[in-house]
This record gives C-alpha cells, sequence and structure tokens, in this order.
C-alpha cells in the first residue's frame, strides 16, 4: 500500500519520515488478528487476565494495537528533540534512557488503551514492561548476529 507511506505526522517532523500510516495500520491489524487467533488456543486464554477472557478478541486486540501504535509515539517524538535519527543511539544518559524506553514501549500504550477493558496494576506494567524489554533485546540481538540489524542494541 504504497499510499500509506505517508508520515503519521505529515511530514512535520514530530516523530519523523519512518512512522507511517501503513506501519501504523500494520502494526494495528496485525496486533489485532493476532489477539484474535491466538484466543482460540487455550493455553493463551487461560492465561489472560479475566477481563480481557470474558472480552471480545477483536475488542481487546483492537485495543492493544492501538496501545502498540500509540507507545511508539512519544519515544520517537523525544528521540527527534534530541536529534536521535531513526534506529540510531545516542550516547548520554537521555539516548540511554530512551534506548531502554524503546524496549517495551507498547506495553505502556497498552496500559492506557486497554483501561475500558482492564486495568494494568503498576506491578503489572513493570513486569510486563521488564519482560517485553528483555525478549525484545534478545531479539536485537539475534537479528545482528544474523546481519537482519546493524547493532546489536
Amino acid at each position: 500500500m504504497p499510499e500509506l507511506k505517508r508520515p503519521l505526522d505529515g511530514g512535520s517532523g514530530v516523530f519523523g519520515d519512518n512512522k507511517t500510516w501503513r506501519g501504523a495500520l500494520a502494526m494495528w491489524s496485525g496486533t489485532a488478528a493476532a489477539a484474535v487467533a491466538l484466543t482460540r488456543v487455550e493455553w493463551f486464554r487461560e492465561k489472560l487476565p479475566t477481563e480481557l477472557r470474558e472480552a471480545s478478541p477483536l475488542a481487546y486486540g483492537a485495543l492493544l494495537g492501538a496501545g502498540v501504535v500509540l507507545g511508539e509515539l512519544p519515544n520517537s517524538f523525544l528521540k527527534r528533540r534530541l536529534g536521535i535519527a531513526p534506529g540510531a543511539r545516542q550516547k548520554s544518559a537521555a539516548g540511554v534512557a530512551i534506548a531502554v524506553l524503546d524496549q517495551g514501549d507498547f506495553v505502556l500504550g497498552s496500559r492506557l488503551t486497554l483501561a475500558p477493558l482492564w486495568r494494568m496494576s503498576a506491578r503489572e506494567t513493570l513486569e510486563s514492561f521488564a519482560v517485553v524489554a528483555a525478549v525484545h533485546s534478545a531479539v536485537n540481538v539475534v537479528g545482528y548476529a544474523i546481519g537482519a540489524r546493524s547493532s546489536p542494541v
């Protein structure tokens, strides 16, 4: 869908040209579709909080997808303000903080968007962020090892 490869911010530089409508649609729809598909698997469904287990998979999948998309934006905004190029890292305290936030930013966005169905506690948020950041970091290292990424961090 080349017509959707347009910046979410209209080219203003608020989030950067790499945050596009096409990417947002892909992240949102992929997350929603995965939620619907995974909810059909008993072991996955059993792990869900009761509130999400009782909700429509499409409803919580759509809200989760929105959290994935929206969770990316504050970090991109901060990186553009600090002059950090998309995909790059800055070797400063702020750059390190942003790099850590980047590994699990969708958890924070999802905490907000899922609130109509389920209120994630502070502890659940921190635990989820830690797990997601660790897995994301490991995936980045593997991606670097196989040549799919230019840096391991």
